[in-house]
């Protein structure tokens, strides 16, 4: 029997653990909030979200600026996240397998007889989650960007498509940063008979309650009324003039967003953006690898950006195949028809809650509520290192790997150690968004934004990296 001391001592412990975890929590939750608000420099008023789930509950989000000229960012506002969307894509095919509609080595010639063409009679699933099959460059099926939108007809150009090596001939993977998109989405309409979006909803976003928070093509009605997906940078000094002067509508916002470029801006760093490097939890670390000193000028974003992808290893002419069409500069993916357009590898929309729900069913081994989606076995499969090695397209640092998981890569920290990250993984996107899961720490986190950037010259995501991983490397459970 226990006494009443016992008990007393029992509800003491569960109160004071109860608050030290709610107050871990909260000092994560003003770290990031802090973080969020310094890194928003110059490039306001944009900003973006962060969304951390643990053990299946949200525990810390933050956001700062505006996703559009009317709306404020929260952890429910839609945002194009590029590449990202590849982990979303990738988690409705794990779920298909384990729903036995797929399989990871049966060729993908089976569902789909067409693709068979040009020496492609054998390519499997596995082959193309772990970037091996050969099919990467998005210069062979398109000579003219705006195609991009058109799904039947660059599935038809994947069809005929043949495989082909790269230059790099030391390299064990070829990231498919674009043509991946209509091999995978493809084969999922065959598997299932269903349109993409119909087979996200049924297999994941309703299970996971977040049908209205992630796609692959923004529905029409949410693209039509100003302010419903988070706009790009660019768009804001005409936007915002006209709402300043109350002019705004559809047509107006439409030819505001086309008249800008379609490219991110490259800027020097000013004396603000220095400072506020200065001040980030992850800056000591940052000096540490570059071996600078306290009294040394500081560091810059390309600095600490190559700490983490550094183009010297990557041959040119693959990364451009993987990742330029041509015709790329008349190609923008933020207008309306691109938005709406089928382009799986590149232009997810999601909101950041969504994208985090999807990592902390994979960070509880593809269970969610109680309920699992994934099969321990599958989970296994797609959680393994699958290609150690390094990667002819993808620039990472130290080392030159993706860790190429199924269809997901490992989590880019620098100052964390190896091992305290072979549980996790996930993908980034082209504009520095992310969201990534560890199993270990039952850790899901996601960051969506629309600052006018890409991955390999700015240090957001970075920043917010490290400063999780550093907070629940001392966590207590």
């Amino acid at each position: 029997m226990i006494n009443s001391a016992n008990k007393l001592n029992a509800f003491t412990f569960t109160t004071l653990f109860a608050d030290t975890l709610s107050d871990f929590m909260d000092n994560l939750q003003n770290q990031l909030t802090q973080i969020m608000t310094q890194l928003q420099l110059e490039d306001a008023p944009v900003g973006g979200a962060v969304v951390v789930y643990h053990k299946g509950q949200l525990v810390a989000q933050a956001s700062v600026g505006q996703a559009t000229p009317r709306l404020s960012w929260n952890k429910d506002r839609l945002g194009l996240n590029f590449s990202t969307g590849k982990g979303v894509l990738v988690t409705l095919v794990h779920i298909l397998v384990s729903n036995k509609i797929l399989a990871y080595d049966q060729p993908i010639s089976q569902y789909w007889p067409g693709f068979a063409a040009n020496g492609k009679q054998q390519i499997t699933l596995r082959q193309v989650l772990t970037h091996r099959s050969g099919l990467f460059n998005i210069q062979a099926i398109t000579d003219f960007a705006p195609e991009l939108t058109d799904w039947q007809l660059m599935l038809q150009r994947v069809e005929q498509m043949p495989p082909q090596a790269t230059f790099n001939e030391q390299a064990e993977s070829a990231y498919s940063a674009l043509v991946s998109g209509w091999v995978i989405g493809g084969l999922i309409e065959k598997a299932t008979n269903l349109s993409l979006n119909e087979a996200l909803q049924q297999y994941l976003t309703e299970p996971l309650g977040i049908s209205d928070s992630m796609y692959f093509g923004v529905p029409a009605d949410k693209i039509g009324e100003v302010g419903t997906v988070a706009s790009n940078f660019d768009d804001f000094d005409t936007v915002m003039g006209l709402v300043k002067a109350d002019a705004i509508n559809e047509d107006e916002a439409d030819k505001a967003v086309k008249k800008r470029s379609a490219k991110p801006k490259l800027r020097s760093d000013s004396e603000a953006t220095l400072a506020a490097y200065q001040s980030l939890p992850s800056y000591s670390c940052w000096q540490q690898l570059l071996g600078q000193k306290q009294s040394d000028a500081p560091l810059k974003t390309l600095q600490i950006a190559n700490l983490y992808f550094d183009m010297s290893g990557v041959k040119m002419q693959d990364f451009k195949y993987a990742l330029v069409p041509a015709g790329r500069s008349e190609f923008n993916y933020h207008t309306p028809e691109s938005l709406m357009a089928k382009i799986p590898a590149a232009n997810n929309v999601a909101s950041a809650d969504a994208l985090a729900k999807m990592y902390a069913m994979l960070a509880n081994k593809g269970i969610w509520q109680g309920k699992r989606l994934i099969d321990e076995s599958v989970f296994d499969e797609l959680s393994s290192v699958h290609v150690a090695g390094s990667d002819a397209i993808m620039p990472a640092t130290h080392p030159q790997s993706m860790h190429w998981r199924l269809g997901y890569h490992r989590i880019f920290s620098r100052c964390q150690p190896a091992e305290n990250l072979q549980y996790a993984f996930g993908h980034m996107g082209y504009n520095g968004s992310m969201a990534w899961c560890d199993t270990q720490k039952q850790l899901a986190v996601a960051y969506v934004h629309n600052y006018d950037v890409t991955m390999t010259t700015d240090i957001r995501q970075f920043a917010l990296i490290e400063a999780i991983l550093a907070h629940f490397s001392k966590s207590i459970d």
